[in-house]
């Protein structure tokens, strides 16, 4: 599983580079990608789950820079997260971010594929 996931706590996280805070399935298919260097997806509530297609999509437009989670993120999320394009996480202030990334640890791969490697495991050739 991939590690490079950046779990930030609340009022810790900075923007540098150019972004866009996108809100709707519309906009991840329209906005121009290319001169970005990432893109806040917003979860307005943990159980509502828009922003994960936003970052799928986004990912198979070829979107290669951050793409953080901001909003009711919570420690829960944060593998699904990653398995659809997400690279960051802002968590929700009452989340504790260094018992996140133990739950990081838990799964070393995945049977079925996601954003990056979107072949199931059976079809991966051997490293």
């Amino acid at each position: 599983m991939n590690t490079l996931f950046q779990i930030l706590s609340a009022g810790t996280a900075s923007n540098t580079g150019t972004w866009l805070t996108l809100e709707n399935d519309a906009d991840a298919h329209a906005a121009d990608i290319q001169n970005l260097d990432g893109i806040a997806l917003h979860f307005p509530k943990f159980s509502d789950g828009r922003a994960f297609s936003q970052a799928v999509i986004l990912r198979r437009r070829g979107f290669e820079g951050d793409i953080r989670a901001l909003g009711d993120v919570l420690i829960d999320q944060l593998v699904q997260m990653q398995r659809c394009g997400f690279s960051s996480a802002v968590l929700r202030a009452d989340q504790d971010a260094a018992h996140g990334q133990h739950l990081m640890q838990h799964y070393s791969g995945f049977y079925q594929g996601d954003v990056r490697p979107t072949a199931p495991r059976f079809a991966q050739t051997a490293a």
